[in-house]
């Protein structure tokens, strides 16, 4: 139900927070690459933002709808290397919402997104949102403030984008070893003069949840404060530079090597689709004929168990379960069509999907009926 100007109370995934102002907010999970987005408006006005989208936009679409809202700006907090930015596939869809990127760091842009600036204001209805420039994990790295209009200077969130995550922080190693000292030191000086100097009550909201690797050891709860990050974060406990340069670096785990490829795609701009992509519906005949062609990589996204039951020849087995996104970036080249084996033709549009997520959009077919 919309809540009206008279109940002003706030909702975020589907419970009510009564913070005077007739807020939505709502956290959008995808499993798998562990990703946080949000959706923010102003149901009063209805007007709203979304945060760092991931590549199939639909959820996005259909949630704003659902809460009456016009999404007018699309906001990302850095230039991701672990997924694929759904900004310009969101605006190419909603035609009226703009894409706003950090222009700090000397952040270079192969499309043309409005450049935002440290201290820079946008309002909601009644929701203020302040960019603050949060360097570390990279250089261009922007956070939200979230505030009341009528009370700017006391803010009851912020979104921290891959900066500050529960139980830890971003990791400053993903731009290669001639930048990381630089980007410890600054992530240093971030957590410690911006994060560390909010009241306790704020609440933080990051980009990522437990099982990304943009960060060590994530916390299995979605948000958290700035008090208790403050208490038990072990990321927030260092007094000098040199002692968090070690721990940030010695406690990252191994960096994917897709995460070059999929930050140069979002910085050049991930091509607009328009849907997800087409894949061809073979027949067994068809289907053999494109594997002895060498049309694409045969990946087969049965379970492990089916797969160990019988499987074509020269398969890779990467189970559909949301990690495959993560997988498929591991293992597989997103130049290279791919070819599918699947349980069911039914699960097509959800392993397409998974496969998106982490830039791959190209297919040479799925076999019809699977291995029935």
């Amino acid at each position: 139900m919309k809540c009206s100007a008279s109940c002003k109370l706030a909702r975020h995934s589907g419970i009510a927070l009564n913070l005077g102002v007739s807020l939505v907010f709502k956290t959008i999970q995808t499993e798998g690459i562990a990703e946080l987005s949000y959706l923010l408006g102003d149901d009063d006005e209805g007007v709203g933002a979304i945060f760092d989208p991931r590549a199939d936009v639909e959820v996005y679409v259909e949630m704003a709808r659902e809460a009456g809202l016009a999404i007018t700006h699309i906001f990302e907090t850095h230039i991701h290397a672990d997924l694929v930015s759904g900004s310009r596939e969101l605006s190419a869809r909603l035609e009226s919402a703009k894409i706003y990127s950090s222009g700090e760091g000397g952040a270079e842009y192969g499309f043309g997104p409005e450049k935002i600036k440290d201290g820079d204001h946008f309002t909601f209805g009644e929701v203020l949102v302040t960019a603050r420039h949060t360097p570390g994990h990279t250089p261009e790295h922007m956070s939200y403030l979230l505030a009341e209009a009528d009370h700017p200077d006391e803010p009851w969130a912020v979104l921290t984008g891959d900066s500050l995550f529960v139980s830890s922080a971003g990791r400053p190693d993903l731009l290669g070893e001639k930048h990381t000292k630089q980007l410890a030191e600054q992530q240093f000086h971030t957590l410690r003069d911006f994060y560390l100097n909010l009241p306790d009550h704020v609440m933080i909201y990051p980009n990522h949840g437990a099982g990304s690797p943009c960060g060590a050891d994530i916390g299995s709860r979605l948000s958290s404060t700035i008090g208790y990050e403050r208490k038990f974060n072990k990321f927030l406990q260092f007094s000098d530079p040199k002692s968090f340069t070690d721990y940030a670096i010695n406690s990252a785990p191994p960096v994917p090597h897709y995460y070059p490829i999929m930050k140069r795609l979002n910085a050049e701009g991930p091509k607009v689709l328009g849907n997800l992509p087409r894949v061809p519906a073979l027949p067994p005949k068809a289907f053999k004929e494109a594997i002895d062609k060498k049309a694409g990589v045969l990946v087969d996204v049965r379970t492990m168990l089916a797969f160990g039951g019988g499987h074509i020849s020269g398969a890779l087995n990467i189970g559909g379960t949301p990690i495959l996104s993560i997988w498929a970036g591991w293992m597989l080249d997103s130049e290279k069509p791919i070819l599918l084996v699947m349980e069911s033709d039914d699960d097509l549009e959800r392993i397409v999907r998974l496969f998106v997520r982490t830039g791959f959009t190209k297919f040479a077919g799925y076999l019809i009926g699977g291995m029935k």
